[in-house]
């Protein structure tokens, strides 16, 4: 959240009860406004730290061909997609307070050839994993995954080591 951005509600807040007359309970505090807020927050600085660690290993790679390629996806707040050797994995805002992380790999095979029931089911793999906000102590949102707090670093870690393994097969 904007440092200030909290205060400039609380003032329009303020100000809007003095022209109304009229006292506001929930002055300055609109959960589902500061969760979406919050939820893109979240996606942008995501998208920075997966920018800055893609650059890192482009960089340091020797060849250019299995770059990893960082785009934003049209017509969203915040959503981004890794590609890498046909492999997709998509971060988008699924709902206030919930970040939806997507695997997708089209490969080769569209046509199966007889007797090849098992690379037909590794051609096309579409798993969710989602991120999810929940309320803390005086407002403060924490991030979770499966129930366990996640640290942003420590979940572009993980993502990207799992981007990279899947899509360099």
């Amino acid at each position: 959240m904007e440092k200030i951005s909290w205060i400039k509600e609380l003032v329009k807040a303020e100000q809007q009860m003095e022209e109304s007359g009229l006292v506001d309970m929930s002055f300055g505090f609109d959960a589902d406004k500061i969760l979406i807020n919050e939820t893109i927050q979240f996606l942008l600085e995501l998208k920075t730290e997966f920018v800055d660690a893609s650059t890192s290993f482009n960089e340091l790679k020797p060849s250019a061909l299995g770059r990893i390629k960082i785009y934003g996806i049209a017509k969203t707040h915040a959503d981004f997609m890794l590609f890498r050797n046909g492999f997709k994995m998509i971060f988008s805002l699924k709902a206030p307070g919930q970040i939806s992380i997507r695997f997708n790999f089209i490969g080769t095979n569209y046509i199966p050839t007889p007797g090849a029931e098992a690379t037909a089911a590794a051609t096309n793999v579409m798993d969710e994993h989602i991120v999810e906000a929940k309320w803390g102590a005086f407002g403060e949102i924490i991030w979770t995954y499966q129930g366990q707090p996640a640290k942003l670093e420590y979940m572009v870690r993980h993502y990207l080591t799992l981007f990279i393994k899947e899509s360099s097969k």
